[in-house]
């Protein structure tokens, strides 16, 4: 089991949110929950390898 930390928030009767480590892939649904399953539904297309060039957030250390 992975922890993916996400942001959402109400637009209007839709919940629209995103993966905090791929924020150029925003998702909505009609409940938080449906959100929550499109944001999941995101994750398995990442690691599929279906959505070319991912942008993804990392954090560089740097002594």
């Amino acid at each position: 089991m992975r922890a993916f930390k996400f942001t959402s928030w109400q637009d209007g009767g839709l919940f629209v949110g995103y993966l905090n480590e791929y924020p150029d892939y925003a998702t909505q649904g009609a409940t938080k929950e449906e959100l929550i399953e499109n944001l999941k539904d995101l994750l398995v297309d990442f690691d599929s390898g279906q959505v070319p060039y991912v942008h993804r957030v990392e954090e560089l250390l740097v002594a």
